[in-house]
Protein backbone atom coordinates (compact mmCIF):
# COMPACT_ATOMS: atom_id res chain seq x y z
CA UNK A 1 0.00 0.00 0.00
CA UNK A 2 1.77 3.25 -1.14
CA UNK A 3 2.89 6.02 1.66
CA UNK A 4 1.31 8.98 2.40
CA UNK A 5 4.15 10.76 0.75
CA UNK A 6 3.62 8.96 -2.11
CA UNK A 7 0.23 9.64 -3.06
CA UNK A 8 -0.57 12.69 -5.99
CA UNK A 9 2.66 11.65 -7.70
CA UNK A 10 4.79 13.79 -5.37
CA UNK A 11 7.24 10.96 -4.71
CA UNK A 12 8.63 9.26 -1.42
CA UNK A 13 10.63 12.07 -0.61
CA UNK A 14 8.61 14.88 -0.56
CA UNK A 15 5.51 15.05 1.39
CA UNK A 16 2.19 15.47 -0.29
CA UNK A 17 0.25 18.79 0.25
CA UNK A 18 -2.95 18.30 1.95
CA UNK A 19 -5.95 20.78 2.33
CA UNK A 20 -7.61 21.58 5.57
CA UNK A 21 -9.39 18.14 5.67
CA UNK A 22 -6.04 16.27 5.21
CA UNK A 23 -6.96 15.40 1.42
CA UNK A 24 -3.86 15.45 -0.92
CA UNK A 25 -3.52 17.80 -3.89
CA UNK A 26 -0.75 18.89 -6.48
CA UNK A 27 -1.09 21.97 -8.37
CA UNK A 28 -0.04 22.18 -11.54
CA UNK A 29 2.72 24.62 -11.77
CA UNK A 30 2.94 25.63 -15.42
CA UNK A 31 0.69 27.91 -16.63
CA UNK A 32 0.28 27.00 -20.15
CA UNK A 33 -0.69 23.46 -19.41
CA UNK A 34 -4.38 22.24 -19.39
CA UNK A 35 -5.49 20.31 -16.34
CA UNK A 36 -9.58 19.83 -16.09
CA UNK A 37 -11.62 18.85 -18.93
CA UNK A 38 -15.02 20.01 -19.99
CA UNK A 39 -16.72 17.52 -18.28
CA UNK A 40 -19.15 16.46 -21.29
CA UNK A 41 -20.48 13.10 -20.92
CA UNK A 42 -19.50 11.00 -23.80
CA UNK A 43 -18.55 7.06 -24.62
CA UNK A 44 -16.75 5.42 -27.21
CA UNK A 45 -17.06 8.69 -29.54
CA UNK A 46 -20.73 9.07 -28.96
CA UNK A 47 -22.85 11.85 -26.55
CA UNK A 48 -24.71 10.77 -23.50
CA UNK A 49 -26.03 14.30 -22.51
CA UNK A 50 -29.62 14.19 -22.73
CA UNK A 51 -31.42 12.28 -19.75
CA UNK A 52 -34.16 11.20 -22.19
CA UNK A 53 -33.86 8.17 -24.48
CA UNK A 54 -36.05 9.06 -27.18
CA UNK A 55 -34.29 11.76 -28.05
CA UNK A 56 -30.39 10.49 -27.43
CA UNK A 57 -28.48 9.44 -30.41
CA UNK A 58 -30.25 8.24 -33.25
CA UNK A 59 -33.52 8.37 -31.89
CA UNK A 60 -32.68 11.74 -31.67
CA UNK A 61 -32.52 12.34 -35.45
CA UNK A 62 -35.25 10.69 -36.49
CA UNK A 63 -37.42 12.48 -33.80
CA UNK A 64 -36.58 15.96 -34.62
CA UNK A 65 -37.23 14.79 -38.16
CA UNK A 66 -40.49 13.91 -37.06
CA UNK A 67 -41.44 17.01 -35.85
CA UNK A 68 -40.14 18.94 -38.56
CA UNK A 69 -41.82 16.73 -41.26
CA UNK A 70 -44.90 16.52 -39.74
CA UNK A 71 -45.94 19.15 -37.14
CA UNK A 72 -47.29 22.20 -39.04
CA UNK A 73 -46.19 24.70 -36.55
CA UNK A 74 -42.74 23.24 -36.15
CA UNK A 75 -42.89 23.16 -39.99
CA UNK A 76 -43.96 27.02 -40.70
CA UNK A 77 -41.56 28.19 -37.97
CA UNK A 78 -38.72 26.52 -39.84
CA UNK A 79 -39.81 27.72 -43.14
CA UNK A 80 -40.21 31.34 -41.53
CA UNK A 81 -36.80 31.01 -40.98
CA UNK A 82 -35.56 29.87 -44.34
CA UNK A 83 -36.95 32.46 -46.19
CA UNK A 84 -35.59 35.72 -44.09
CA UNK A 85 -32.37 33.77 -43.67
CA UNK A 86 -31.96 33.40 -47.90
CA UNK A 87 -32.79 37.13 -48.30
CA UNK A 88 -30.13 38.41 -46.19
CA UNK A 89 -27.46 39.60 -48.12
CA UNK A 90 -23.88 38.73 -47.35
CA UNK A 91 -20.57 40.93 -47.89
CA UNK A 92 -17.41 40.81 -47.47
CA UNK A 93 -15.29 43.63 -45.48
CA UNK A 94 -11.83 44.79 -46.22
CA UNK A 95 -9.05 44.77 -43.04
CA UNK A 96 -8.84 48.59 -44.50
CA UNK A 97 -9.20 50.98 -47.20
CA UNK A 98 -5.72 49.86 -48.99
CA UNK A 99 -5.50 48.09 -52.19
CA UNK A 100 -3.82 44.87 -50.97
CA UNK A 101 -6.79 44.31 -48.50
CA UNK A 102 -9.55 44.93 -51.12
CA UNK A 103 -8.02 43.01 -53.33
CA UNK A 104 -8.53 40.27 -50.66
CA UNK A 105 -11.77 41.41 -49.77
CA UNK A 106 -12.45 41.01 -53.63
CA UNK A 107 -10.62 37.18 -53.44
CA UNK A 108 -13.22 36.27 -50.74
CA UNK A 109 -16.23 37.41 -52.01
CA UNK A 110 -15.28 35.60 -55.83
CA UNK A 111 -14.88 32.46 -54.19
CA UNK A 112 -18.08 32.51 -52.16
CA UNK A 113 -19.91 32.88 -55.61
CA UNK A 114 -17.16 29.89 -57.32
CA UNK A 115 -18.53 27.04 -55.65
CA UNK A 116 -21.02 24.45 -57.05
CA UNK A 117 -23.61 25.35 -55.20
CA UNK A 118 -24.79 28.75 -54.46
CA UNK A 119 -24.20 30.86 -51.02
CA UNK A 120 -28.06 31.03 -50.68
CA UNK A 121 -28.08 26.78 -50.48
CA UNK A 122 -25.18 26.84 -48.20
CA UNK A 123 -26.55 29.32 -45.98
CA UNK A 124 -30.08 26.95 -46.14
CA UNK A 125 -27.93 23.40 -45.04
CA UNK A 126 -26.47 25.35 -42.31
CA UNK A 127 -29.80 25.91 -40.93
CA UNK A 128 -30.34 22.18 -40.19
CA UNK A 129 -28.19 22.93 -37.18
CA UNK A 130 -31.51 24.37 -36.00
CA UNK A 131 -33.22 21.06 -35.87
CA UNK A 132 -30.29 18.61 -35.07
CA UNK A 133 -28.03 20.83 -32.64
CA UNK A 134 -25.36 21.09 -35.50
CA UNK A 135 -24.32 21.00 -39.02
CA UNK A 136 -21.03 19.77 -40.16
CA UNK A 137 -19.73 20.77 -43.82
CA UNK A 138 -17.02 19.25 -45.80
CA UNK A 139 -14.09 22.14 -46.93
CA UNK A 140 -13.80 20.58 -50.77
CA UNK A 141 -11.02 22.98 -52.54
CA UNK A 142 -9.90 23.38 -56.21
CA UNK A 143 -7.27 25.61 -58.19
CA UNK A 144 -8.83 28.15 -60.25
CA UNK A 145 -7.53 27.60 -63.25
CA UNK A 146 -10.43 28.94 -65.71
CA UNK A 147 -13.80 27.70 -66.86
CA UNK A 148 -12.61 25.35 -69.67
CA UNK A 149 -11.53 22.88 -67.51
CA UNK A 150 -12.16 19.25 -67.80
CA UNK A 151 -11.33 18.14 -63.74
CA UNK A 152 -13.55 20.11 -61.47
CA UNK A 153 -11.09 20.53 -59.00
CA UNK A 154 -9.18 23.06 -61.41
CA UNK A 155 -12.17 24.56 -62.82
CA UNK A 156 -13.47 27.67 -61.98
CA UNK A 157 -14.85 31.18 -63.49
CA UNK A 158 -11.07 32.90 -62.51
CA UNK A 159 -7.73 31.85 -63.52
CA UNK A 160 -5.61 33.43 -61.13
CA UNK A 161 -4.14 30.23 -60.46
CA UNK A 162 -4.89 30.65 -56.62
CA UNK A 163 -6.71 28.06 -54.22
CA UNK A 164 -10.64 28.55 -54.06
CA UNK A 165 -13.53 26.95 -52.29
CA UNK A 166 -14.84 23.98 -54.54
CA UNK A 167 -17.84 23.06 -52.43
CA UNK A 168 -18.68 22.63 -48.43
CA UNK A 169 -21.67 19.79 -48.75
CA UNK A 170 -23.35 19.12 -45.75
CA UNK A 171 -22.38 15.54 -44.26
CA UNK A 172 -25.94 14.26 -42.67
CA UNK A 173 -26.37 14.01 -39.11
CA UNK A 174 -27.69 10.98 -39.47
CA UNK A 175 -24.34 9.85 -40.57
CA UNK A 176 -22.20 10.32 -37.94
CA UNK A 177 -21.31 6.95 -36.14
CA UNK A 178 -19.41 9.03 -33.32
CA UNK A 179 -16.81 11.82 -32.45
CA UNK A 180 -13.15 11.78 -32.50
CA UNK A 181 -11.40 13.62 -29.26
CA UNK A 182 -8.48 14.21 -27.89
CA UNK A 183 -7.24 13.08 -24.63
CA UNK A 184 -8.40 16.57 -22.85
CA UNK A 185 -12.18 16.86 -25.18
CA UNK A 186 -10.85 18.15 -28.20
CA UNK A 187 -12.64 17.66 -31.17
CA UNK A 188 -10.69 15.96 -33.83
CA UNK A 189 -12.91 15.34 -36.15
CA UNK A 190 -16.26 12.93 -37.25
CA UNK A 191 -16.74 9.06 -38.11
CA UNK A 192 -18.93 9.06 -40.86
CA UNK A 193 -20.78 6.21 -42.35
CA UNK A 194 -23.30 6.87 -45.26
CA UNK A 195 -25.33 5.45 -47.70
CA UNK A 196 -25.25 4.11 -50.41
CA UNK A 197 -21.77 2.48 -49.45
CA UNK A 198 -21.56 2.59 -45.63
CA UNK A 199 -18.17 2.85 -45.79
CA UNK A 200 -16.19 4.18 -42.27
CA UNK A 201 -14.43 7.23 -43.36
CA UNK A 202 -12.65 9.89 -40.61
CA UNK A 203 -13.35 13.95 -41.73
CA UNK A 204 -10.71 15.80 -40.01
CA UNK A 205 -11.46 19.01 -38.08
CA UNK A 206 -9.09 20.98 -40.09
CA UNK A 207 -10.74 19.69 -43.23
CA UNK A 208 -14.81 20.75 -41.98
CA UNK A 209 -16.82 23.66 -40.65
CA UNK A 210 -19.00 22.49 -37.26
CA UNK A 211 -21.70 25.05 -36.77
CA UNK A 212 -23.79 24.62 -33.23
CA UNK A 213 -26.53 26.08 -31.86
CA UNK A 214 -24.79 25.63 -28.42
CA UNK A 215 -21.04 25.37 -27.46
CA UNK A 216 -22.18 24.27 -23.46
CA UNK A 217 -19.15 21.73 -22.57
CA UNK A 218 -17.56 21.92 -26.12
CA UNK A 219 -20.73 19.47 -27.23
CA UNK A 220 -20.24 19.26 -30.91
CA UNK A 221 -23.61 18.19 -30.89
CA UNK A 222 -25.03 21.47 -29.69
CA UNK A 223 -28.66 21.72 -28.63
CA UNK A 224 -32.02 21.76 -31.13
CA UNK A 225 -33.92 24.71 -30.58
CA UNK A 226 -36.89 21.84 -30.97
CA UNK A 227 -35.43 20.30 -27.75
CA UNK A 228 -37.97 22.06 -25.25
CA UNK A 229 -40.89 21.74 -27.98
CA UNK A 230 -40.76 18.17 -27.75
CA UNK A 231 -43.12 17.90 -24.62
CA UNK A 232 -45.50 19.95 -26.28
CA UNK A 233 -45.63 18.23 -29.97
CA UNK A 234 -45.60 14.87 -27.55
CA UNK A 235 -49.11 15.31 -25.68
CA UNK A 236 -49.99 17.59 -29.43
CA UNK A 237 -49.86 14.64 -30.88
CA UNK A 238 -51.17 11.98 -28.84
CA UNK A 239 -54.45 13.77 -28.64
CA UNK A 240 -54.75 14.93 -31.83
CA UNK A 241 -55.09 10.92 -32.93
CA UNK A 242 -57.19 10.53 -30.36
CA UNK A 243 -59.02 13.05 -31.17
CA UNK A 244 -59.04 11.33 -34.40
CA UNK A 245 -60.64 8.35 -33.80
CA UNK A 246 -63.15 10.04 -31.58
CA UNK A 247 -64.26 11.63 -34.71
CA UNK A 248 -64.54 8.38 -36.23
CA UNK A 249 -66.00 6.21 -33.50
CA UNK A 250 -68.58 9.44 -33.11
CA UNK A 251 -69.52 9.10 -36.97
CA UNK A 252 -69.81 5.52 -37.31
CA UNK A 253 -70.85 4.62 -33.95
CA UNK A 254 -69.83 2.48 -31.47
CA UNK A 255 -70.39 -0.96 -32.93
CA UNK A 256 -72.06 -3.75 -30.15
CA UNK A 257 -72.62 -7.24 -31.66
CA UNK A 258 -75.03 -9.92 -29.65
CA UNK A 259 -73.82 -13.76 -30.72
CA UNK A 260 -74.39 -16.77 -30.01
CA UNK A 261 -72.95 -17.91 -26.58
CA UNK A 262 -72.40 -21.09 -27.97
CA UNK A 263 -69.28 -20.19 -30.07
CA UNK A 264 -67.50 -18.06 -26.90
CA UNK A 265 -67.71 -21.17 -24.49
CA UNK A 266 -63.81 -22.25 -23.57
CA UNK A 267 -64.68 -25.53 -24.56
CA UNK A 268 -66.26 -24.61 -28.18
CA UNK A 269 -64.86 -26.33 -30.51
CA UNK A 270 -62.68 -25.42 -33.65
CA UNK A 271 -65.06 -24.41 -35.88
CA UNK A 272 -66.80 -22.13 -33.64
CA UNK A 273 -64.02 -20.63 -32.41
CA UNK A 274 -62.94 -19.37 -35.02
CA UNK A 275 -66.60 -18.44 -36.11
CA UNK A 276 -66.32 -16.30 -33.02
CA UNK A 277 -62.68 -14.63 -34.48
CA UNK A 278 -64.01 -13.75 -37.44
CA UNK A 279 -66.76 -11.49 -35.79
CA UNK A 280 -64.41 -10.04 -33.77
CA UNK A 281 -62.48 -8.75 -36.40
CA UNK A 282 -66.09 -8.18 -38.40
CA UNK A 283 -66.56 -5.55 -35.18
CA UNK A 284 -63.09 -3.93 -34.93
CA UNK A 285 -62.68 -3.15 -38.28
CA UNK A 286 -65.97 -1.69 -38.69
CA UNK A 287 -64.85 2.24 -40.72
CA UNK A 288 -67.24 5.09 -42.30
CA UNK A 289 -66.47 4.89 -45.92
CA UNK A 290 -67.19 4.43 -49.35
CA UNK A 291 -68.11 0.36 -48.67
CA UNK A 292 -69.74 -0.28 -45.40
CA UNK A 293 -72.01 -2.97 -44.08
CA UNK A 294 -72.54 -5.95 -42.50
CA UNK A 295 -74.50 -9.49 -43.20
CA UNK A 296 -75.40 -11.48 -40.44
CA UNK A 297 -77.54 -15.11 -40.32
CA UNK A 298 -80.91 -14.06 -38.86
CA UNK A 299 -81.45 -17.02 -36.16
CA UNK A 300 -84.14 -17.44 -33.30
CA UNK A 301 -83.50 -19.56 -29.99
CA UNK A 302 -86.62 -22.13 -29.39
CA UNK A 303 -88.20 -18.45 -27.51
CA UNK A 304 -88.09 -16.26 -30.20
CA UNK A 305 -85.06 -14.63 -29.06
CA UNK A 306 -82.41 -13.72 -31.86
CA UNK A 307 -79.24 -14.60 -31.50
CA UNK A 308 -76.92 -12.41 -33.48
CA UNK A 309 -78.26 -8.62 -33.63
CA UNK A 310 -75.37 -6.05 -34.71
CA UNK A 311 -75.74 -1.81 -33.66
CA UNK A 312 -73.98 1.22 -33.61
CA UNK A 313 -74.76 3.00 -30.38
CA UNK A 314 -74.41 6.68 -30.87
CA UNK A 315 -72.76 9.43 -28.45
CA UNK A 316 -74.23 10.24 -25.33
CA UNK A 317 -73.28 14.04 -25.90
CA UNK A 318 -70.69 16.52 -25.90
CA UNK A 319 -67.31 15.65 -24.88
CA UNK A 320 -66.00 17.00 -21.45
CA UNK A 321 -62.67 18.56 -22.66
CA UNK A 322 -62.34 20.76 -25.60
CA UNK A 323 -59.51 18.97 -28.22
CA UNK A 324 -59.16 21.97 -30.08
CA UNK A 325 -58.56 24.37 -27.06
CA UNK A 326 -55.79 21.60 -25.98
CA UNK A 327 -54.39 21.29 -28.93
CA UNK A 328 -53.98 25.48 -29.79
CA UNK A 329 -52.37 25.44 -26.17
CA UNK A 330 -49.37 22.90 -27.28
CA UNK A 331 -49.21 24.76 -30.53
CA UNK A 332 -48.59 27.79 -28.49
CA UNK A 333 -45.84 26.34 -26.51
CA UNK A 334 -44.16 25.26 -29.55
CA UNK A 335 -43.83 28.97 -31.10
CA UNK A 336 -42.98 30.28 -27.57
CA UNK A 337 -40.04 27.62 -27.19
CA UNK A 338 -38.70 29.50 -30.09
CA UNK A 339 -39.71 32.90 -29.61
CA UNK A 340 -42.25 32.38 -32.90
CA UNK A 341 -45.87 32.68 -31.44
CA UNK A 342 -46.68 35.75 -33.65
CA UNK A 343 -47.24 33.37 -36.04
CA UNK A 344 -50.48 32.09 -34.11
CA UNK A 345 -51.54 36.30 -33.74
CA UNK A 346 -55.12 36.66 -35.09
CA UNK A 347 -55.84 32.62 -35.12
CA UNK A 348 -56.95 32.78 -31.79
CA UNK A 349 -59.12 35.96 -32.42
CA UNK A 350 -56.79 38.08 -30.50
CA UNK A 351 -53.59 40.10 -30.50
CA UNK A 352 -52.56 44.03 -31.39
CA UNK A 353 -50.30 45.27 -33.85
CA UNK A 354 -48.34 47.03 -31.65
CA UNK A 355 -48.03 42.92 -29.78
CA UNK A 356 -47.00 41.21 -33.00
CA UNK A 357 -44.20 44.22 -33.80
CA UNK A 358 -42.75 43.36 -30.47
CA UNK A 359 -42.77 39.72 -30.53
CA UNK A 360 -41.28 39.80 -34.26
CA UNK A 361 -38.71 41.82 -33.39
CA UNK A 362 -37.54 39.64 -30.42
CA UNK A 363 -37.61 37.10 -33.23
CA UNK A 364 -35.36 38.88 -35.69
CA UNK A 365 -33.18 38.90 -32.74
CA UNK A 366 -32.87 35.36 -32.89
CA UNK A 367 -32.01 34.91 -36.21
CA UNK A 368 -29.43 37.66 -35.44
CA UNK A 369 -27.97 35.04 -33.34
CA UNK A 370 -27.53 32.04 -35.54
CA UNK A 371 -26.51 34.48 -38.04
CA UNK A 372 -23.17 35.44 -35.70
CA UNK A 373 -22.47 31.79 -35.28
CA UNK A 374 -22.26 31.37 -39.38
CA UNK A 375 -20.00 35.00 -39.37
CA UNK A 376 -17.99 33.52 -36.60
CA UNK A 377 -17.52 30.68 -37.89
CA UNK A 378 -16.15 31.44 -41.22
CA UNK A 379 -14.17 34.16 -40.20
CA UNK A 380 -12.26 32.10 -37.52
CA UNK A 381 -11.95 29.06 -39.94
CA UNK A 382 -12.82 29.12 -43.39
CA UNK A 383 -10.95 32.05 -44.18
CA UNK A 384 -8.00 31.96 -42.21
CA UNK A 385 -7.58 28.64 -43.58
CA UNK A 386 -7.36 29.39 -47.29
CA UNK A 387 -5.35 32.24 -46.94
CA UNK A 388 -2.94 29.91 -45.16
CA UNK A 389 -3.40 27.19 -48.16
CA UNK A 390 -2.75 30.31 -50.41
CA UNK A 391 0.19 31.64 -48.38
CA UNK A 392 -1.64 35.14 -48.03
CA UNK A 393 -0.69 37.50 -44.70
CA UNK A 394 -3.08 36.12 -42.20
CA UNK A 395 -2.74 39.06 -40.30
CA UNK A 396 -5.24 41.38 -42.56
CA UNK A 397 -7.67 39.26 -43.71
CA UNK A 398 -10.90 40.40 -44.41
CA UNK A 399 -14.62 39.64 -42.60
CA UNK A 400 -17.82 38.42 -43.95
CA UNK A 401 -20.74 40.45 -42.66
CA UNK A 402 -24.35 40.08 -43.38
CA UNK A 403 -26.89 42.35 -43.99
CA UNK A 404 -30.21 43.18 -42.10
CA UNK A 405 -32.64 40.70 -41.63
CA UNK A 406 -35.99 42.99 -42.10
CA UNK A 407 -35.55 46.43 -43.85
CA UNK A 408 -36.62 49.31 -41.69
CA UNK A 409 -40.14 51.17 -43.27
CA UNK A 410 -38.52 54.21 -45.56
CA UNK A 411 -40.55 56.74 -43.59
CA UNK A 412 -39.24 56.27 -40.53
CA UNK A 413 -36.14 56.00 -41.71
CA UNK A 414 -36.51 59.38 -43.04
CA UNK A 415 -37.92 61.18 -40.31
CA UNK A 416 -35.04 59.53 -38.29
CA UNK A 417 -32.17 60.90 -40.96
CA UNK A 418 -33.64 64.36 -40.99
CA UNK A 419 -33.88 64.59 -36.99
CA UNK A 420 -30.28 64.02 -36.85
CA UNK A 421 -29.60 66.19 -39.21
CA UNK A 422 -31.47 68.77 -37.32
CA UNK A 423 -29.82 67.98 -34.36
CA UNK A 424 -26.36 68.99 -36.44
CA UNK A 425 -25.13 65.76 -36.95
CA UNK A 426 -22.83 65.59 -39.82
CA UNK A 427 -24.34 62.86 -42.35
CA UNK A 428 -23.26 64.22 -46.08
CA UNK A 429 -21.37 63.78 -47.74
CA UNK A 430 -20.41 60.43 -46.61
CA UNK A 431 -20.63 57.41 -49.30
CA UNK A 432 -21.13 54.80 -47.02
CA UNK A 433 -23.90 55.97 -45.20
CA UNK A 434 -25.78 57.26 -49.21
CA UNK A 435 -25.01 53.43 -49.86
CA UNK A 436 -26.74 51.97 -47.29
CA UNK A 437 -30.03 54.12 -47.58
CA UNK A 438 -29.65 53.42 -51.06
CA UNK A 439 -29.85 49.73 -50.62
CA UNK A 440 -32.73 50.08 -48.24
CA UNK A 441 -34.72 51.82 -50.80
CA UNK A 442 -33.43 49.04 -53.62
CA UNK A 443 -32.00 51.77 -55.50
CA UNK A 444 -28.17 51.54 -57.10
CA UNK A 445 -24.91 52.57 -55.05
CA UNK A 446 -22.40 54.87 -56.18
CA UNK A 447 -18.98 53.46 -56.33
CA UNK A 448 -17.76 56.88 -55.77
CA UNK A 449 -18.69 60.35 -55.19
CA UNK A 450 -20.30 62.17 -58.72
CA UNK A 451 -19.76 58.85 -60.66
CA UNK A 452 -23.09 56.71 -60.19
CA UNK A 453 -25.56 59.25 -61.55
CA UNK A 454 -25.19 62.44 -63.68
CA UNK A 455 -27.11 65.39 -62.11
CA UNK A 456 -28.08 67.80 -64.84
CA UNK A 457 -26.28 71.39 -64.85
CA UNK A 458 -27.86 74.64 -64.81
CA UNK A 459 -27.67 76.21 -68.84
CA UNK A 460 -27.40 79.91 -69.29
CA UNK A 461 -30.88 81.37 -69.84
CA UNK A 462 -32.97 79.25 -68.68
CA UNK A 463 -33.52 75.45 -67.43
CA UNK A 464 -31.65 72.43 -68.43
CA UNK A 465 -32.65 70.74 -71.23
CA UNK A 466 -32.84 66.92 -71.70
CA UNK A 467 -29.98 65.26 -73.44
CA UNK A 468 -30.83 64.93 -76.82
CA UNK A 469 -29.36 61.96 -79.32
CA UNK A 470 -26.97 62.85 -81.59
CA UNK A 471 -27.83 63.41 -85.10
CA UNK A 472 -26.94 60.35 -87.65
CA UNK A 473 -23.60 60.51 -89.67
CA UNK A 474 -23.71 61.11 -93.50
Amino acid sequence: MPSSESIGGTGNSTPAKTDGEGIPYEFEDSPFSEVGISGLRRSSGHIQEEFLPQLSGFRAHQMYREMRDNDPVVGAILYAIDRLVRQVAWRVQAHSKSAKDEAAATFIDTCMHDMSHSWEDLISEILSMLVFGWSFHEIVYKHRKGPLQDDSMNRSRYDDGLIGWRKMPIRAQETRMQWIFDEKGGILGMRQSAPPYYNLVDIPMEKALLFRTSTNKNNPEGRSILRTAYRPYYFKKRIEEVEAIGVERDLAGFPVMYVDPQIMRSDASASEKTVFEDYKTMITNIRRDAQEGVILPSIYDDGGHQLYRLELMSSGGARQFDTNTIIQRYDQRIATSVLADFILLGQQQHGSFALSVDKTDLFATSLRTWLEIIRTTFNEYAIPRLFKLNGMDQKAMPSLEYGDIETPPLGELGNYVQVLAGAGVPLFPDDELENYLRRVASLPERTKRGGAVAQPQPQPGGPPQPNKPPPPEK
